[in-house]
């Protein structure tokens, strides 16, 4: 199969011929459709996921088609369409136990811990447990957006720092995953507040339901200004350490943090401001994709026409494009998610 390949950390990946995966006994392999290039991606590339060993072929959100069963699988068969959460999870272990498979204490997430979805097959552990029947006509390219940022945004304002109407949310990063808490925290009647650097990324934010975009500098102040004193819930969706202090200090007394973005070691370790966090009652809370079983909500969601996933897909491109995408994403130059077809 083709596949974008990574041989060195930091140094442009290529385009390869690699043997094909075969699935495990209780796996799947599918044919990729659509895989989402994602800011976590970039930080394997980097080698700041201690779980990549090279070489390595990266990608996590996709969509596809089922076209190989392992022996063990009962409920999964060929030409199923599908997704998966980028946590594949056992199953088996406590945490699976109590239905909180996004933090599956023996889990497997491919494009890190295997090989990923940069490629014309990817193999997917435990599929009766992992894998999102899609419904019939579902879009490729929007299925793949789910995998990651729109779940772990869905998981992260519903489930995690449960928005409630009429409260005000601050979004910290108009990517993917911000856009993403943008449209869902809106759909639930939060007033949201959208902070990114980009003049593009703060139009596309205020498109998906922001009432105010404002510039990373400054950020603060404004953020306390427009919510009368600050955000009830304000969330990092970038993962920098700029980007987690503000966040913080983005909050009125009693207000709740949502830590989305990664922060790899790499990226030098964030100031939590724990005085004000003990001062104003604040909450810290980490949130980190979504199992499965869960789907069903965020699929009705998009049904009911209120989140407009179509729209969060800004550029599909060729596998070959992949390096450059990439690199791009890293550099947070384009808005929106940017899509590979293989």
């Amino acid at each position: 199969m083709r596949a974008v390949l990574v041989e060195e950390f930091g140094a442009a990946p290529r385009l390869a011929d690699v043997a094909d995966p075969a699935p495990a006994p209780h796996g799947v392999v599918v044919a990729v459709e659509a895989t989402g290039v994602c800011r976590s991606d970039w930080h394997a590339w980097q080698g700041h996921d201690d779980d990549v060993t090279l070489p390595h072929v990266p990608g996590h959100e996709l969509a596809g088609t089922v076209v190989a069963v392992g022996a063990d699988v009962r409920g999964r068969r060929v030409g199923d369409r599908v997704t998966t959460p980028f946590v594949t999870a056992c199953g088996t272990c406590p945490e699976c136990a109590a239905g909180q498979q996004q933090v599956c204490r023996r889990q497997t997430q491919p494009g890190f811990t295997g090989w990923g979805s940069f490629a014309e097959l990817v193999a997917l552990d435990h599929a009766d447990v992992n894998l999102v029947a899609l419904p019939e006509g579902f879009p490729a390219a929007a299925a793949a957006a789910l995998g990651c940022r729109v779940a772990t945004a869905f998981r992260a304002v519903t489930d995690v720092a449960r928005v409630r109407a009429g409260e005000s949310v601050a979004v910290h990063g108009a990517g993917g995953v911000g856009l993403s808490a943008i449209a869902i925290a809106a759909a639930a009647g939060a007033r949201v507040v959208a902070v990114d650097p980009s003049p593009g990324a703060r139009d596309l934010a205020l498109a998906f339901g922001a009432e105010h975009a404002v510039a990373a500098d400054g950020a603060v102040d404004a953020v306390r200004e427009l919510t009368g004193g600050g955000a009830h819930v304000s969330i990092d969706a970038v993962g920098l350490p700029a980007t987690c202090e503000a966040s913080v200090r983005s909050l009125r007394r009693r207000g709740r943090h949502v830590q989305i973005g990664l922060l790899p070691a790499a990226t030098g370790a964030p100031l939590v401001p724990m005085d004000l966090v003990i001062a104003g009652e604040l909450q810290v809370l980490g949130s980190h994709g979504m199992a499965a079983h869960d789907y069903p909500r965020l699929l009705a969601l998009v049904g009911s026409g209120r989140f407009p996933l179509a729209g969060l897909v800004t550029r599909e491109l060729p596998l070959e494009a992949g390096p450059r995408a990439l690199a791009e994403v890293g550099a947070a130059t384009t808005a929106g998610i940017t899509v590979l077809r293989p």
